[in-house]
């Protein structure tokens, strides 16, 4: 399934590449999030691939004393995060296996076609016990702007386009990692909430940061213009801010590996829910 115009993600990346920086203290702020899931292991990695990190994870990698590969479909995007970069396809990654014993994708696959595929490469690129990190906009994310602009849209031109990219929930997240033959899965549920006193500026962070509208069916012409004031104007507000939504699946998993601990075979449990719950 084609969703994505994949040349219109690049061109959107390749010129966000100049202003992004004006959205980095959001990027920073997930990755942070993401990146904490490493003080809860005592692995010690040394070898890293960041996917998208947009000029954000990478130094942040480095600060804990690993070397970064970094990887962008845009190469004016890559060249953001210093030391070794490449621009490379997340459908189609041009690693080695077992290369890394680390790999962070942040904010990074939302616009992929074939997100099964991609993962599995992820996997692959993985050292026996690697670690996968990713953050993912999950269901509910600009739900905000997608209900305005929906509800504008057909009051003004009498119907809708997609204009926000359709998310996954978080049991597809946790199933597209088991799918992709990740071991140990887990996908945790995080949340931020950005207040903006214009509400026009969300949508400059959005092109900033290089995530407007890449849907292969997106209307292509040129939008009405009463459509975007009549849509900002109906964004909820509270406080006189208006709130958009990020709500991120955080999705953990390591490269299969002989050491990892192994569920016990169905039925050997020696002991019955019930007598450890107190017989109720």
């Amino acid at each position: 399934m084609l969703v994505f115009d994949r040349r219109a993600v690049r061109l959107h990346r390749d010129r966000a590449a100049a202003t992004v920086a004006a959205t980095a203290p959001i990027l920073r702020e997930v990755a942070e999030r993401l990146l904490d899931r490493l003080d809860d292991t005592k692995h010690r990695f040394s070898l890293a691939l960041d996917v998208g990190g947009r000029g954000v994870v990478a130094p942040l990698l480095r600060a804990r004393g690993l070397e970064v590969v970094s990887c962008d479909l845009s190469a004016r995007m890559a060249a953001l995060n210093g030391g070794i970069a490449v621009a490379a396809d997340e459908e189609f990654l041009p690693f080695a296996p077992a290369s890394f014993d680390l790999v962070v994708a942040n904010l990074s696959l939302h616009w992929v076609n074939d997100l099964p595929g991609a993962l599995i490469q992820l996997r692959m690129v993985l050292k026996p016990d690697g670690l996968f990190l990713a953050s993912l906009p999950a269901l509910g994310t600009l739900g905000e702007l997608r209900a305005a602009l929906t509800e504008a849209e057909a009051m003004v031109a009498g119907g809708a386009s997609p204009r926000v990219s359709p998310f996954p929930d978080l049991r597809d997240a946790a199933a597209l990692l088991q799918r992709a033959g990740f071991a140990l899965p887990v996908v945790d549920a995080d949340q931020i909430i950005v207040a903006y006193a214009n509400p026009l500026d969300q949508l400059r962070d959005l092109r900033a940061a290089g995530e407007t509208n890449a849907v292969r069916l997106r209307d292509r012409r040129t939008p009405p213009r009463a459509l975007f004031p009549a849509a900002l104007a109906a964004l909820p507000q509270h406080a006189g801010r208006v709130p958009a939504t990020l709500r991120l699946a955080m999705l953990t998993g390591w490269a299969p590996d002989a050491s990892q601990p192994k569920p016990l075979p169905r039925g050997s449990g020696m002991v019955s829910m019930r007598d450890a719950l107190g017989g109720t």
